[in-house]
């Protein structure tokens, strides 16, 4: 479909804050075109992120409970053969089956998918350049929904074949001798586990001195030991100076609090984070203002730029970059585009690290509560206490519930263990709903199942507030 030029909201960017955001649009009865210059709707997370790094990790975990876990079963398989094109291949067909989706909605709710590369031209206009076209369209309301790009190390310049981003590292066409994963965080652990139950030896190099920062310390510590043992390996408190390139390697010097060693790795994953994607907007002509540290496109309350008619939502605007947060915020942008109170809660998002076992929390981390000066309680429930993670195999972990001391009322849920990814969404609603823990243990879960490890962290909280 393609537009005729006069709409009631531009959204530019066909990503999960882009799409969900014509979506909701049409909902409330606009008149909705979508600008996307790539030939794939779906954006970086569903086509080279969220989605394909996710069915590789499923992959390569069958492929690692085939070699290390099944005879704990009785399943005896005498070859666990690798074939990688195949495996490739599943995680392709499961992008383009879901892009097909994501086309179809935005068919199906009559959103105008416009095909091209878009520049601000106006307040009301933004010109679509396609296979050297320029076409001019018009509306009441822009939302920038561009997402966000692989951030770069000046010492780690990406070649896309020794020293590659997130995107490349989803295509190698081998496996890795040896992959050094520059940053332990989200990215880096997901992708470096990937390669490692696949076979590769895998050097985590991360400059602070713990890995997965955005999760509680107690978690961090965890996973790090659990990591470990699968192999991975970590080097932290240490940078990259240099690296040298060869036709069959990558030479890193480190520095590692003064002391310098090198090592020599087959591939170099820079995975230190990402940043807005703003190149070719025109935001300097209009005089849209952006972070001068961070690139960030700043906005108000409502996501309006200093452009009334002009909006930004997802990884343009600070905080978590986030799939799930860039979807909420193109909801709410679009509510308020029409007088809605449309807002989000960022004290309640989610956040889900899908190594194994899987890190997930919301809220606040005991770190968190302390720095502001909260009183509060926290308990913790391991998994080797849970009917079902006995059942399944996989007691690794604990659940972490933080309350307020006087009041009871939830401050934050972390786990890590089985189906953690699973498990967080009904601790986000209790935070949501300012449920105590006691409100919380009350509720009754399924037997045997795992969200009782869940329970068990809330009655220790409750418990311990009783108690003092």
């Amino acid at each position: 479909m393609t537009g005729d030029g006069k709409y009631d909201v531009i959204v530019i960017g066909a990503g999960p804050g882009g799409y969900v955001a014509c979506l909701r649009a049409a909902e409330l009865g606009l008149r909705a075109a979508c600008v996307e210059k790539s030939d794939r709707v779906g954006g970086a997370c569903l086509n080279v992120g969220c989605i394909p790094s996710k069915a590789l990790l499923e992959s390569s975990r069958f492929f690692y409970l085939a070699r290390k876990r099944f005879q704990e079963h009785g399943i005896v398989l005498d070859d666990q053969v690798l074939d990688l094109p195949v495996m490739m291949a599943r995680k392709s067909e499961v992008v383009r089956s879901l892009v097909d989706n994501v086309r179809k909605l935005l068919e199906n709710a009559g959103v105008a998918l416009i095909r091209g590369t878009a520049r601000l031209a106006g307040e009301h206009w933004v010109e679509v350049t396609r296979d050297g076209e320029k076409t001019m369209i018009e509306a009441e309301a822009v939302v920038l929904a561009t997402g966000g790009e692989p951030a770069p190390v000046p010492s780690l310049p990406f070649d896309g074949r020794r020293i590659v981003s997130s995107t490349e590292a989803l295509d190698f066409d081998r496996v890795p001798e040896h992959l050094a994963v520059v940053g332990g965080g989200t990215i880096g652990l997901e992708l470096g586990s990937v390669w490692s139950r696949l076979g590769a030896r895998v050097t985590v190099i991360e400059m602070m001195p713990g890995i997965a920062a955005v999760a509680d310390g107690q978690v961090s510590r965890v996973l790090e030991r659990l990591l470990s043992r699968q192999g991975l390996e970590f080097r932290l408190r240490t940078k990259v100076t240099t690296a040298e390139v060869t036709e069959e390697q990558v030479v890193l010097t480190l520095d590692a609090q003064g002391k310098k060693e090198s090592i020599a790795c087959d591939r170099v994953l820079v995975a230190v984070g990402r940043k807005p994607f703003t190149g070719g907007l025109g935001l300097e002509a209009l005089g849209i203002g952006t972070d001068p540290r961070t690139g960030h496109v700043l906005v108000d309350e409502r996501y309006r730029t200093g452009v009334a008619s002009i909006y930004a939502v997802g990884d343009l605007v600070p905080g978590p970059m986030l799939a799930h947060k860039a979807s909420a915020e193109g909801i709410a942008a679009v509510e308020c585009i029409v007088g809605l109170p449309g807002e989000v809660n960022y004290d309640t998002i989610p956040s889900v690290i899908y190594t194994s076992p899987e890190v997930a929390g919301v809220g606040l981390t005991e770190e968190q509560a302390r720095a502001r000066g909260l009183g509060f309680v926290a308990g913790s429930c391991p998994f080797t206490g849970s009917a079902r993670a006995r059942c399944i195999g996989d007691t690794d972990g604990f659940v972490k519930v933080i309350a307020h001391g006087r009041t009871g009322r939830l401050l934050g849920v972390h786990i890590i263990g089985p189906e953690a990814s699973e498990l967080i969404s009904e601790c986000a609603g209790a935070l949501e709903r300012n449920a105590t823990a006691e409100e919380f243990a009350r509720v009754v879960r399924a037997h045997p199942t795992l969200s009782e490890a869940v329970r068990d962290a809330a009655l220790i909280v409750q418990s311990s507030r009783k108690r003092g």
